[in-house]
């Protein structure tokens, strides 16, 4: 899906040039990404800008998880975007999951530093230092604090949204006085996650822990969203991490106890990024371009205007703007196009960009009292009395959500195949994208083996599911111990 610097850089073409999307998903994604204007790159490898319309999307979803952060006791902070190298070292595991990513300051005004900074991959390494300060004692326990910020990993393949060398994310860190609360921590957050996902980008996501192989580096363990997208891959959306005491033993960070001992209390952290943008393309697009849900998208509902000469175009634009307003009020998103274009480029453009509803209205619809309203996802067209837009399109929206989180959950489901032996197991991935669920041995050689032999495979999700009694792994034939999903990943 990478694309060459100066091919990005190119004139942009008409809205009806972009690739099929079943010949080339890579092309339509990158299209769709860049036509819609949601992104697009820029002369510094890897990094992208995000364009008015894309940062709209990045706020509703940013804003839908934030009031989660928040109603779950948490307080948002910032954290500075450069860690000394001595603070990045200290955490040798962390450090080495992270090493060829590090990006780092070695020069300022001129002059050489005595220690490289680092711009931050994430941001444990200072702040393990800074609440060694902070903490005393468990009265100042639980710490809940999440930051919203741009992190930097020197990606060597990028792609807009999915995998870039900067991007924008929430990272939650907290310390607790038990590992109990910890866990419950981690839980938490992970549930928002999920919430986030099928609640408001309509993508019903498969969760559960990640293996070690696969958790985060330095976490006691890892709760993942594993979303799948409409080519059969799976995107890792939203983690949360059980951190043990590995950091606040390695910054020495203690506190006196309800006994009146030292002791290290123990971390979390969690994230989500705008990767997730990605995501709701892949899992949602079609060979028009975007398909939003409405709860996120920028614009719920355009009006086009349809008319011929300037006495009909002040007619209609009067009554679309009057009609916008009313939408405003009752609370969608509405939105008109008055651009000097013909109504067929206008319905393509909205099309491109997922707008859920698009109301069209023209002198016959003005004369009938009534509005057309034509439908994203099935492209239905339903006249509307004009009186009742206001009051219906909510509801409307309402069904959009939910008929799209059902067409994504059929999509998953028609790539999930039960698994039982390693001829079932690889012949789910020798000729296309799947998701393969059966029951595996929990061992690091068995999931290093099949990644190996069925081309990139790994284990994206261990679920909550037990193994049926006596079964074996369906990868190697030994005894179970867990159930898991195997999938391609991006």
């Amino acid at each position: 899906m990478a694309e060459e610097q100066d091919v990005a850089l190119a004139e942009p073409e008409y809205v009806e040039h972009i690739r099929r999307k079943a010949d080339d998903f890579a092309g339509w994604y990158n299209d769709v990404v860049r036509k819609a204007e949601l992104a697009d790159y820029t002369p510094v490898r890897g990094c992208m800008v995000i364009r008015p319309y894309g940062y709209a999307l990045w706020e509703n979803i940013r804003d839908a998880l934030d009031g989660m952060i928040k109603a779950t006791g948490h307080q948002n902070m910032y954290f500075p975007l450069l860690i000394p190298e001595s603070y990045l070292a200290r955490e040798a595991e962390h450090i080495e999951g992270f090493a060829p990513e590090v990006a780092w300051v070695t020069e300022g005004g001129g002059e050489k530093l005595s220690e490289r900074l680092a711009i931050r991959p994430t941001s444990e390494t200072i702040i393990g230092p800074l609440y060694k300060r902070w903490i005393r004692s468990y009265r100042d326990l639980p710490v809940l604090v999440n930051q919203w910020v741009n992190v930097m990993r020197w990606e060597m393949r990028t792609r807009l949204f999915l995998r870039t060398a900067e991007f924008l994310w929430q990272e939650g860190h907290t310390f607790h006085e038990t590992t109990e609360e910890a866990g419950e921590e981690a839980q938490k957050m992970h549930e928002c996650y999920v919430r986030l996902a099928e609640d408001w980008l309509a993508i019903p996501p498969l969760t559960g822990r990640k293996t070690e192989t696969e958790k985060f580096a330095g976490a006691d363990y890892t709760l993942t969203c594993e979303w799948i997208m409409s080519d059969g891959r799976a995107l890792q959306t939203g983690t949360s991490h059980h951190l043990g005491q590995n950091f606040t033993r390695v910054y020495d960070i203690t506190f006196a106890g309800r006994d009146n001992t030292r002791q290290f209390p123990f971390g979390t952290s969690w994230g989500l990024s705008t990767r997730a943008i990605g995501g709701l393309i892949m899992a949602h697009g079609d060979e028009a371009g975007l398909v939003l849900p409405p709860r996120v998208a920028p614009i719920q509902a355009v009006i086009v205007p349809i008319f011929r000469g300037e006495e009909e175009a002040a007619r209609v634009l009067d009554a679309a703007r009057a009609l916008r307003d009313e939408l405003t009020a009752a609370g969608v998103r509405a939105h008109v196009d008055d651009r000097e274009e013909k109504p067929g480029f206008k319905f393509n453009d909205w099309e491109l960009r997922g707008v859920p509803l698009r109301l069209e209205l023209g002198p016959r619809d003005l004369d009938a009292g009534q509005v057309t309203v034509v439908d994203r996802l099935e492209r239905v067209k339903t006249q509307v009395p004009a009186a009742d837009v206001p009051g219906r399109l909510p509801g409307l929206l309402d069904d959009f959500q939910a008929r799209l989180l059902e067409r994504a959950r059929a999509m998953r489901d028609g790539f999930t195949v039960e698994v039982g032996d390693r001829e079932a197991l690889l012949s789910a991935f020798a000729d296309r994208n799947s998701v393969a669920h059966g029951p595996w041995c929990a061992t690091d050689e068995c999931e290093g083996e099949v990644k190996d032999a069925a081309r990139g495979v790994t284990i994206r999700v261990i679920d909550d599911a037990e193994p049926p009694a006596g079964a074996t792994c369906a990868a190697c034939g030994k005894a179970a111990r867990h159930t898991v999903y195997w999938a391609r990943a991006y």
